[in-house]
């Protein structure tokens, strides 16, 4: 798996992940969670990955749509 983004933003993952899944490539988001662990203030940056073989066209269509960094 690739990591495409960290982002402590819900709705910039959110609009990431259903523009992926709409062009046919699958996300997976890690340390959505982790948030009990610090209490519920968002420090913790979530992470947006994609398989390896999806990286480069899940970058292209982040980039397109203004969501890269």
């Amino acid at each position: 798996m690739k990591e495409l983004f960290r982002s402590n933003d819900p709705v910039r993952i959110s609009a990431a992940q259903s523009l992926l899944e709409a062009e046919g490539i699958a996300t997976f988001q890690m340390d959505q969670h982790m948030s009990v662990l610090e209490g519920s203030i968002g420090i913790l940056a979530q992470r947006v990955m994609v398989a390896d073989r999806d990286e480069f066209m899940a970058r292209a269509i982040l980039r397109d749509a203004g969501l890269d960094e």
